[in-house]
C-alpha cells in the first residue's frame, strides 16, 4: 500500500527532496507544485505500484521496475537527469554520460519471468542488427552499451541508446514545413527496406517507436537542459513497509522536447516484438496500438513484412498530412473506420476477428459500399489544399499501393522505394 501525504514518513522525505531541489549543486527538479501538476502524475507517469517486488495482476506476477532517483549514477558513469517515458517492459531516462560528456538514453528493463526472457530476445535482435555491414547505420537505433543493475536479488537489463526525440510526435510537427516530414517518411521507409532486408519484421511500427533526431545539448548546464525540456517533477516511491524497496526511488513526469529541438533525421527503434518473417512460431504475443495494426493482424494472421507496411503507410500519412487517414469514431473503433474508407473485408477472415463479440457480418460483406465522407482523396484534398491535383493524385496513389486488405499485394519497402510515384512525390520536396 502507497503512503499517503499525511504519512509522516511521507513528509520527512518529501522535506529532503525539497532541499535537494533548493541547491543548485543538486538541482534535479522539484516537487508538484499545485493539485494540477499532481493531476499529471495520474495521465502521464507509471503507476507506483509496478515498483512493488510483490506486483500481481489477478494473481498473476507482473514486471517490476527498477526504481530510479534523478541525479544517481549508474555503472559510474550514466548521470540520470531526466525522464523520457515508460512502458510495460520498461522506463527510459535521459542521462548525462560522465566519461564521454554526452546526452544518452538509457531503457531499464522491468524484471519477470516472462519478461525476461523478451528482454533477451530483444538485445538478440539489436545484436543480428550490429553484426549486418550497413545495416544497423540506415536509420535503426541500437544500442551503445549494455549492462545491468540489481536491486532485491533481481537484475534489471539497461540498454544504452542514442539521444533521440521520444514519441509521440503528431502534435509537434505542425511547425514542420513538408520538405522535412516527407524526407522523414523516406529515411523510415530506408529503415523499414533494412530490417526486411535480413529478413526481420518489426511487429510494432507506431509512432511511439519513431524517433526524431534530436538537437545535442550535452555542452549545456543542467538547468539550461530543464528549461528546453521543461523541469522534471518528482515524487519519491514510499510504501506502507518503509523496507519494501533495497534503494530509494522517484516517480517522475516525462519530458517534453520542443519541435525546434528536432533534427532533420528520422529513426526506427524498439525492437522488442521484432522476429524473423519466417519464424513459425511467434515468440512474443504483441500488435501495434490499433490505430497502427493492420487489418490481417487483427484478424490473427501471422505477421508478415507487409504488416509493417500497412503500419509504415499510416506512419506515412500523418507525417504528410498531419493526421491520421482513417477514423476512430465509431462503435468498434478503427477497424470500421478503415471498412468505411476502404470497403469491406475479405469474406474469408469472418469469423476470425480478434474481439469476436464486434465483429459484424456487414464488415464482410461484399455489397458493403465505402462511405464517402470517409475516402482518402477527400481527406487529402482537405488536409493539403494548397499543393496541386497532380501532386495529390501521386499521394493517393501511393497509399493505396499499401492500403489493401491482403498483406501479399501490398507494396514492399524495396518497392515502394523505387517506385516512380513515390519518388516523384520525393524529387518535389528534394529527397
Amino acid at each position: 500500500m502507497a503512503l499517503t501525504a499525511s504519512y509522516p514518513g511521507y513528509r520527512s522525505l518529501m522535506g529532503i527532496c525539497n532541499k535537494l531541489c533548493q541547491d543548485d549543486d543538486h538541482d534535479f527538479g522539484d516537487l508538484p507544485h499545485d493539485s494540477d501538476e499532481e493531476d499529471d502524475f495520474i495521465i502521464d507517469a507509471e503507476p507506483q505500484y509496478r515498483y512493488h517486488p510483490n506486483n500481481t495482476l489477478n494473481g498473476r506476477p507482473q514486471p517490476i521496475y527498477y526504481p530510479i532517483c534523478l541525479g544517481e549514477v549508474l555503472k559510474e558513469r550514466y548521470q540520470i537527469e531526466h525522464k523520457l517515458g515508460h512502458g510495460h517492459y520498461c522506463t527510459v531516462w535521459m542521462a548525462h554520460d560522465l566519461r564521454d560528456k554526452r546526452d544518452v538514453a538509457l531503457k531499464i528493463m522491468a524484471t519477470s519471468r516472462h519478461g525476461e526472457s523478451l528482454v533477451e530476445h530483444e538485445v538478440g535482435i539489436h545484436d543480428e542488427i550490429r553484426r549486418i555491414p550497413g545495416v544497423a547505420s540506415k536509420h535503426l537505433v541500437t544500442y551503445l552499451d549494455t549492462f545491468f543493475v540489481t536491486t532485491s536479488g533481481r537484475n534489471h537489463r539497461v540498454l544504452v541508446l542514442p539521444l533521440l526525440s521520444p514519441g509521440p510526435w503528431l502534435l509537434e510537427i505542425n511547425n514542420m514545413s513538408t520538405a522535412t516530414r516527407v524526407a522523414a517518411a523516406k529515411q523510415l521507409l530506408e529503415a523499414l527496406e533494412a530490417l526486411h532486408s535480413v529478413g526481420i519484421v518489426h511487429r510494432d511500427l507506431s509512432e511511439g517507436n519513431c524517433l526524431w533526431g534530436m538537437a545535442p545539448l550535452h555542452d549545456l548546464p543542467r538547468r539550461s537542459k530543464y528549461d528546453l525540456l521543461h523541469r522534471p517533477v518528482k515524487k519519491p516511491i514510499v510504501f506502507a513497509k518503509p523496507d519494501v524497496l533495497s534503494k530509494p526511488g522517484e516517480i517522475i513526469l516525462p519530458l517534453k522536447v520542443p519541435s525546434h529541438l528536432y533534427t532533420h533525421q528520422f529513426y526506427l527503434g524498439d525492437f522488442n516484438l521484432a522476429m524473423h518473417v519466417d519464424n513459425p512460431v511467434v515468440p512474443m504475443e504483441g500488435f501495434p496500438s490499433p490505430r497502427f495494426c493492420s487489418p490481417d493482424r487483427l484478424h490473427q494472421k501471422h505477421p508478415s513484412l507487409g504488416c509493417d507496411m500497412w503500419s509504415y503507410m499510416v506512419i506515412f500519412s500523418q507525417l504528410y498530412l498531419g493526421c491520421p487517414p482513417f477514423g476512430t469514431i465509431f462503435p468498434a473503433g478503427i477497424i470500421e473506420g478503415i471498412i468505411s474508407s476502404l470497403g469491406p473485408l475479405p469474406e474469408e477472415w469472418k469469423g476470425q476477428y480478434i474481439d469476436p463479440e464486434k465483429a459484424c457480418d456487414w464488415w464482410y460483406d461484399p455489397h458493403t459500399e465505402p462511405d464517402p465522407k470517409e475516402d482518402l482523396a477527400l481527406l487529402i484534398k482537405e488536409r493539403k489544399p494548397d499543393v496541386d491535383e497532380e501532386e495529390r493524385e501521386l499521394v493517393l496513389s501511393i497509399m493505396k499501393k499499401v492500403f489493401r486488405y491482403r498483406p501479399e499485394e501490398r507494396m514492399t519497402a524495396s518497392e515502394l522505394l523505387q517506385d516512380s510515384e513515390f519518388r516523384a512525390l520525393m524529387q518535389r520536396y528534394g529527397c
